[in-house]
Parts: structure tokens; sequence; C-alpha cells
């Protein structure tokens, strides 16, 4: 595993763009843009105010910059078109966290709105943004949607003061309606696995139920006590590992560079046999937002696992068999997860803490890894290149690329993979 150097970087923005031929990253007001291969810059835009939010188009030619400081608020959403230069607006969209998807192939747009006190869904065909579908949902309030990712299936689901997970069909039917449970807390992540076969929803119970595509029925649900009992289950507990030093060969007081050296902990995972108690935070109930329940979830590329935290267990990542419907693996930090995210390849999870590692995970082991350079580098986001054999990690000011052995040079289960943009 090699780094490249550090680079500058605000607000968490650096993108690959889809063909994986490009990074892109802001620093304040400027865009720059990267080869990926040699980390050159290729392109460097001056906007007039500070980036707040890029994008890529699906062709990897533009860029979207958006500057919300310089903007209005309209209860519309305007689609410039890039080719003819066309204008068209979509009126009444609702302000949800998740309130607008399209299918993986770009031909659908779904978006939630709001009308009359009420909540519907409207359809458009991308190609000429005329109207397929519109539809009401049975929801108090319509907090998101997402697309199955084959594009057949468009999941919606109420505020988390009402469980309920609705299903419909590309022409508006719907399939189905899930509620597991009423009086309560409900809904607070929901994940499609790539396959489009299963849809986690984490709940507020702290549990992650499963449905399937065939019946949308429940087939399981997945519990993350606070201590883990049963013997079969792997649990890795991350450790501080001090580095044996030669003292007899350094010279007291040691200079300034080495002292900054010495200070530096590492970190090792141990298996730990059970049964294991987790750290857990008690939340406090009479606040908005409370810390409880699957806040994060996410299938591998190969829909054989789910991750997922409980986040009045914030340290532990919980890793499930999908094929036996069983806990797999849980890996206990020393400091709560920020973020984690799966290789677009194959089953490698990696995972960030905030501090200066950045840890990995696959079925055959897992390992963390500090990153090298001067002074501290809290690493606070993570994003895979396409074909993941480098990882960008993302800490307040800088950025730097983690570049991970392929199949070829290793063949373990750890590196088992094989035009210019505008703003």
């Amino acid at each position: 595993m090699n780094f490249s150097e550090s680079f500058k970087l605000s607000g968490l923005l650096c993108r690959f763009s889809p063909d994986g031929k490009y990074l892109a990253s802001c620093v304040q007001y400027r865009l720059v843009v990267r080869d990926v291969t040699t980390l050159q810059i290729l392109q460097l835009y001056t906007c007039v105010d500070q980036i707040q939010h890029i994008e890529w188009s699906a062709d990897s030619l533009f860029i979207l910059c958006a500057m919300y400081r310089r903007g209005l608020v309209q209860l519309r959403i305007t689609v410039w078109s890039l080719c003819t230069k066309s204008v068209s607006y979509i009126k009444y969209p609702k302000a949800c966290p998740q309130g607008l998807t399209f299918t993986r192939d770009g031909r659908y747009l779904a978006l939630a709105e709001r009308r009359d006190c009420r909540d519907y869904v409207s359809i458009f065909v991308c190609s000429d943004w005329q109207l397929l579908r519109h539809f009401d949902t049975d929801t108090q309030d319509l907090t998101g949607i997402e697309w199955a990712p084959n594009g057949c299936v468009l999941a919606a689901w109420d505020t988390c003061l009402e469980y309920k997970v609705l299903l419909y069909s590309l022409d508006g039917r719907l399939l189905s309606a899930y509620c597991a449970y009423e009086w309560s807390l409900g809904i607070k992540s929901v994940a499609w696995s790539p396959s489009s076969q299963f849809l986690a929803i984490g709940s507020y119970d702290g549990k992650v139920r499963l449905l399937n595509h065939v019946t949308w029925k429940m087939i399981t649900e997945f519990g993350h006590p606070a201590t883990i009992n049963n013997p079969k289950t792997v649990v890795y507990k991350e450790a501080e590992k001090t580095p044996q030093l030669g003292l007899g060969h350094l010279s007291f007081p040691p200079p300034r560079a080495m002292a900054g050296a010495l200070s530096t902990s590492e970190s090792k995972y141990e298996i730990t046999s059970g049964p294991v108690s987790l750290q857990t935070l008690k939340p406090v109930a009479d606040r908005a937002n409370p810390r409880m329940g699957v806040g994060m979830l996410a299938f591998s590329s190969d829909s054989y696992f789910l991750a997922s935290r409980n986040d009045n267990v914030p340290n532990a990542v919980w890793i499930w068999d999908i094929q036996k419907l069983k806990l797999f693996v849980v890996l206990e930090h020393m400091s709560p997860v920020r973020s984690f995210q799966w290789d677009p390849q194959q089953p490698r999870l990696a995972i960030c803490t905030g501090g200066s590692k950045v840890y990995l995970w696959s079925p055959a082991g897992c390992v963390s890894v500090q990153v090298p350079g001067e002074g501290d580098f809290p690493v606070l986001g993570l994003c895979w290149h396409l074909r993941g054999d480098s990882l960008a990690l993302l800490s307040k000011d800088h950025f730097c690329l983690c570049f991970l052995e392929t199949k070829e040079k290793v063949g373990t289960a750890y590196g088992q993979r094989d035009g210019m943009p505008r703003t």
C-alpha cells in the first residue's frame, strides 16, 4: 500500500470522474482537475465564491459547481440542457433529504413533491423531460425515495415518526407496503443491494430488516446487541501498538523530528474471544435526532455482505453474511466510525474514524494503516476509484490517494481486481 503526497482541500469536496480518468477537488473558490494516473493538474477554474458542492456529469465531460451563498431559494427545479441549451422547469419539489433520484441508466428521474398538504411522486423521462407518471403516496411526510439499481422499483419511506416503506413499479403501481411496528421512532436509513434482490431498512430500534424482491416481505432482521455472545462470531478490536525502538542508540533528549515520530501511535486489530462487550452510548431521548438506531448501511458490490453501524454503538462496524443471513464479523475501533465505503470491484470495506488511520477489511482479514506524512492527517471521508485500485482519503484541509496492490501482484482477497471536463 502506497500513498501520494497530500494536496489542499476544502469542504471534503473530492470526486473521481465516472470514467475514472480524472479527480476533481476544491480549494475554497478554485476547482482543480487532476489526471488520476499522474496527479498532474490538467485544469484550474476560478469561481465567484466558495464552492460548496461538486458533481460530475455521467459522461465525465462536465462538472457542476454549486455556490449556495450566491443562490436563491425557489420552489422549482431547473433542468439545463448542455447540448441544446434549452431549459425545462419542474414545479413543486419537496425539500426532503432524499427527494430526487435517477435510475442508474439515466433514463428516468423520480421526484418527491408536496402539493396541497399531500405527498406525490412524479416520474420523468430524461430524454425530453416529459412527465411519465404522477401519483400520490400514502405518507404523512415523505422523507426519501430511491430507485432499485435495476430501475424497476422505487422505494419511498415516511418520516421517522411513522414506520412505513412503500414500493412502486415504474408505472406508479403500489407493489407493497411494509410497517415493522407502530408508536415509536421508525426508519433511519435505507439501502438497496446492487443485485436489486434485497432492500435493507435501518430502524431506530437498533435493527436492520431485510426485504426480498419477490414478495417484498421481511426475510430476516439483524439486531445490534451491546454484547456478542456467539463464539462463532469473529470480533476484531483495535488496540494500540507501540513500536519497538532501540533506545540505546538514541541521544537524550531526542531531536524534535524524532520526538514527533516517537509520539505517533500505531494500532492493530486483535481477535477477541466471546462474550465481548462493546462500547455503548446512552441516547438523550428528550432531544431531536437522538444518537440511536442504525444510521449507516451499505451492501458490498457483489451483494454478499452488508455493513452497518448502530449509532449508540458508535465505534463498531457490523458485517453481515447475506447468503447465510447471519452476523459474519464485528470490527470495534478506539474512536467512533465516521464513514465506511465498499470497494466497487470486490468485497473490501474501507473505514475511517477521524484519526490518522484508514482501516481495510475483506474476508481474508483486516488491517489498520497509518497515513504517512508530516503532522496529523485526520481522515474524515473516503472515496473509492471505480477500479478499486486507489482510495481518496479526505481531511479537513487536505487529501491524498492511497494506492492498493493489484491481483496480479499479490493474488489475495485484499488485492483482487482487475475528453477534458468543463464547468
